[in-house]
Formats: C-alpha cells, sequence, structure tokens
C-alpha cells in the first residue's frame, strides 16, 4: 500500500499537485483499501485521511489500510469537513459532479480535475492485484464449463444468466454493475449474437445457434473479463468459418503481446488477419482494453492507441466477427503483460457443439 500512495503523490506532483481527493469507489479502495460511500484524501506527507458518514464509518475503520478515518454528516457535511482538511492545499480531484465541483471551487479555487494519477498508478498491477485477478479468472473459467452442461434447445437467454450468476455468487463474484447495460452478463443466442452488446433477452436457443457468452464480472474488486461462443446443433458452414477466423486472429493477438510493444501492433495482429479473410468489415470494435477496478480502463487495444504495452499491465484481446441478422462470434481472455504473457483463461478456445 506505502508503494502504490507514493506512485499516487508522484503522479499528482507531476500535474503541479500536493493533494489527492477521490471520490470515485474504485479510486477509494485503491487508496485506502475501503470500498463505499466516503471520500478519501491523500496528502503530500503520505497521510491518507478518508471522510465518511456515520453509516459507514465502522466499515471504513475495519476495512481500510493506515487511514485516518474522520466522521461527518453526508452532503453538504462531507464536502464541508473536506473544505477545512484542504485550506492552503493543491488539489487535484476526480470529482464528476458538476454542482460538487462548482462548491469546492468557490472554497479552493485552484482545484482541479483529473483522473491520471489515479490511472497512471493503477495501469500496473501488483502481484496481489496479479492474484485476485487469476482466481477471478479461474471462476470464469468454471462457469464456462458450467455452459457446457447448462446450455440445450429452448433454454432462454435470461435463464442460462440466471444460473451463471447463482454459480458467481456462491464463489463471491459479483455483477459489475457497469452502467451501460441492464444486465450483469452478455448472452446473446443466433442474431442476438450480432450485436457486442447485446442485452440479455427471453430468447430460446435453437439449433444452429452460435451462443456469445461474455463474462464480466467482480471478485474482491477486481474485474475479469472473457468471452466463449459456443454452437447448438447443427451449425452453418458460414458460421464455422467465421468461428475459425476469429480463433486464429486471438491466437495472433495473444502472440503480439509484449512488454514494450503499441497497442496498435496488437490491434493490427487480430484486424489484418480478420481482413486478409474478407471479413474485416464485420470486426466493428476494438481488439481489446484495460482491466482492473473497472470494466475498461487503460490502456486501450486500438488502431489509434499509440500507448506501449509494460509489464504487469492487464488488458483483453478480443476479437469478433459480427454478422448483422444471422450470428456472432467472439473469443476473448484477460492477458498479463510479461515477455511470456499470462493469459489468465484455459477453458478451450475450440468451438464446442452441443
Amino acid at each position: 500500500m506505502r508503494m502504490r500512495l507514493r506512485n499516487l503523490m508522484v503522479y499528482t506532483k507531476e500535474i503541479g499537485c500536493d493533494t489527492l481527493v477521490c471520490f470515485e469507489p474504485e479510486n477509494l479502495f485503491y487508496m485506502t483499501g475501503f470500498w463505499g460511500e466516503a471520500i478519501g484524501v491523500l496528502e503530500k506527507n503520505g497521510n491518507t485521511t478518508i471522510i465518511a458518514p456515520e453509516l459507514e464509518v465502522m466499515r471504513a475503520k475495519e476495512d481500510s489500510i493506515e487511514c485516518n478515518v474522520v466522521t461527518s454528516e453526508r452532503g453538504v457535511g462531507l464536502l464541508s469537513t473536506l473544505v477545512k482538511i484542504l485550506k492552503g492545499k493543491k488539489v487535484c480531484t476526480d470529482c464528476q459532479n458538476y454542482e460538487t465541483m462548482e462548491k469546492l471551487k468557490k472554497s479552493i479555487p485552484s482545484i482541479k480535475h483529473s483522473v491520471e494519477p489515479f490511472y497512471k498508478a493503477r495501469i500496473i498491477k501488483e502481484e496481489s492485484e496479479i492474484k485476485i485477478l487469476r482466481k477471478a479468472s479461474k471462476i470464469l473459467d468454471e462457469m464456462y464449463e458450467l455452459c457446457t452442461r447448462k446450455i440445450v434447445r429452448g433454454l432462454r437467454e435470461s435463464e442460462l444468466q440466471s444460473k451463471l450468476m447463482s454459480f458467481a455468487m456462491e464463489q463471491e463474484m459479483f455483477s459489475t454493475g457497469y452502467r451501460s447495460t441492464l444486465n450483469p452478463l452478455i448472452i446473446a443466442g443466433g442474431p442476438n449474437g450480432a450485436l457486442p452488446h447485446a442485452q440479455v433477452t427471453n430468447r430460446k436457443f435453437v439449433d444452429g445457434d452460435l451462443i456469445v457468452v461474455d463474462l464480466t464480472l467482480r471478485y474482491k474488486g477486481y474485474v475479469s473479463d472473457a468471452t466463449r461462443t459456443f454452437g447448438l446443433g447443427k451449425i452453418s458452414n458460414k458460421a464455422k468459418e467465421a468461428y475459425e477466423i476469429v480463433k486464429d486472429s486471438q491466437e495472433l493477438g495473444l502472440k503480439a503481446v509484449k512488454p514494450n510493444v503499441s497497442c496498435k501492433s496488437v490491434d493490427n495482429a487480430c484486424r489484418s488477419y480478420i481482413n486478409e479473410k474478407n471479413y474485416g468489415r464485420y470486426f466493428i470494435h476494438s481488439t481489446g482494453h484495460g482491466i482492473g477496478l473497472e470494466v475498461h480502463e487503460f490502456p486501450n487495444i486500438s488502431q489509434k492507441s499509440e500507448t506501449r504495452l509494460e509489464k504487469n499491465m492487464a488488458i483483453t484481446v478480443e476479437p469478433g466477427i459480427y454478422i448483422q441478422n444471422k450470428f456472432g462470434v467472439r473469443i476473448e481472455d484477460s492477458v498479463i503483460v510479461r515477455e511470456k504473457p499470462i493469459i489468465m483463461h484455459r477453458f478451450t478456445k475450440e468451438l464446442i457443439i452441443l
């Protein structure tokens, strides 16, 4: 934790500040070890303070690591307490709420908004974080094994989601609360699979379906992300062809993952192969993204990214092909960047036809 705080302060000083304030729960957790409704403050001497309403104070004291916990009223009370601590300091904050920022600016005119210190610190994972991510990925593999036993003709997408989430929660793995979806998982059969971010429906699986199962779940705060695509019954030659192209593309992308290579080159490894096979217009998203305390973190594994990979970044590699109104294929692994990358999922990528 002390190294984590030192890194946060280094990046805070880079933008001309000496105090870092977090409102977002992911950043609060990273800074203090506590995930909840509170404000975190890191000062240049390395001291951390949590300002929490009374209903969160006991948890904050139990879960946080070497933090001073201050009790305050919710809402305006929290801000008043915060302002007293920040007087005379050069402050950077991740606060995204316009009204809150305007109130803070009245008392601290020089306060600036930036998530840079957090994202720069969080982009390289510590061994303790990698250990959690690997455990989370193992649970996802077990969920794919469950898919092979539960997917049958007539089962609804929503029913499979229910079965998988029941298993996940038994393993202390939970929804990410990702705001762009109404569902914890993506389960998309047949033509629904052509929608990369499909919402789970009551559609029943039928013979000939390709079924995209994208599992993105949180374990002990950290998000693992994987996708497998299953077949059901008699699969068309076109669908089989697309599946094999995505599988080979993803393998090329994984081989390209190494420290000091550009994110763009990983995307290109996947994309150029799919282009060569004349399916390029059906690959409609970037090849991957960083993972950690959020579903999508830096770096972006895209055609435009100039970022270079570094040892112990955690990323996904997930090419796909999406044929509108027919089917979709996506294969995804979470990966730790090393000279020999750690591919955190062991579940087969051969097409399983159930």
